[in-house]
Order: structure tokens, then C-alpha cells, then sequence
């Protein structure tokens, strides 16, 4: 078993905090073995909370990039594309051709806002005034209310009857 020390925990946490490697990944980037990982995790308590911060770090991390792109998401974004275009140059003293230039492009690409994004944002910030249901409504012939004419006695029959026909299928089944 490699030995325990403050370096070793050092590399252990820059990894958790940067990366979602695997514990196995992390041991072999540090020559220790996954067994020595988990009995330094529970004889050393200050190694289990510097692992504990180290993922609190990680988490912090990726959640401000996925807000960060989840703005250009909404707003829409500009990238700029270069293209290239090579070709054989003349040869030097030495015989060896290098490449040249012919032409260099630069093209702004131009991303429109993403409506999902934009929803998913109105419905989670915005959520009075945005919702994201779907309603269903069941209606009899022309749009018409099914049970609005029926009196309670009658829907209590209706109910009655449709929970002895759930009850007998629910016998059936066992």
C-alpha cells in the first residue's frame, strides 16, 4: 500500500475538483490502488472532507459553465470559422517543398436562440406567469360535459360500478 501524504491528496483532490474521472482513473493516475483510496477515505478524516470539498468544487465549476451556456443558449451566439486553404510551395535548397497559403477565410457563424432553452428557463424562473403542462379534458359527443347531467346518486352508481370492474380485473390478475 502507498504511503499516505499530503501530496498524494493534493493530485487526488486537483483531479476530483477538475474532472469526472472514476475513482479507478484517479488511483491509477496516482499509482495507489482503489483499496488503499477507500481505507485512507475512512481512516483519515481529513482526506474524506478534502475529497467531499474537492466534488463541492467540481459541482460549482460545471454548474456556472452550464449557466454560462445556457445564457448563450437564450441570447444566441456569433462563432468565427476560419478555413484554409494550403498549397504546395516551392522547394527550398534542400529540395523539401513547404506549404503555402492560397487562401484564409473568416465566417461568422451566427447561432439563432434555442426556443427549448428559452422555455426552460420562462417555466423555471418565470413559473407564474409560464407553465409547461399539458391539460386533458374529456368531453362526451359535441364538446359536451359527460357526468355534468347526472345527479350524485347516479355518479356514485357510475363509481361504483367502475371500481367493482377494477376489483374483479384486479382479482383476475392474482
Amino acid at each position: 500500500m502507498a504511503r499516505y501524504n499530503k501530496r498524494i491528496v493534493k493530485r487526488i483532490c486537483d483531479l476530483i475538483s477538475k474532472d469526472t474521472y472514476t475513482i479507478a482513473e484517479i488511483c491509477a493516475n496516482v499509482n495507489i490502488s482503489e483499496r488503499c483510496y477507500y481505507d485512507w477515505q475512512s481512516k483519515h478524516a481529513e482526506f474524506a472532507e478534502s475529497i467531499a470539498r474537492a466534488r463541492e468544487k467540481f459541482d460549482e465549476i460545471i454548474v456556472q459553465e452550464a449557466k454560462n451556456s445556457l445564457r448563450k443558449k437564450i441570447n444566441g451566439y456569433t462563432v468565427q470559422e476560419k478555413k484554409v486553404v494550403m498549397v504546395e510551395g516551392k522547394p527550398d535548397a534542400n529540395g523539401k517543398t513547404k506549404p503555402k497559403i492560397k487562401e484564409q477565410v473568416t465566417i461568422d457563424k451566427h447561432y439563432q436562440p434555442d426556443t427549448p432553452a428559452i422555455i426552460f428557463v420562462l417555466t423555471n424562473k418565470a413559473s407564474d406567469e409560464y407553465k409547461n403542462r399539458l391539460n386533458t379534458e374529456l368531453t362526451g359527443k359535441d364538446g359536451k360535459d359527460l357526468f355534468k347531467s347526472l345527479t350524485d346518486e347516479e355518479l356514485d352508481q357510475r363509481i361504483g360500478e367502475f371500481e367493482r370492474k377494477l376489483g374483479k380485473n384486479g382479482d383476475e390478475q392474482k
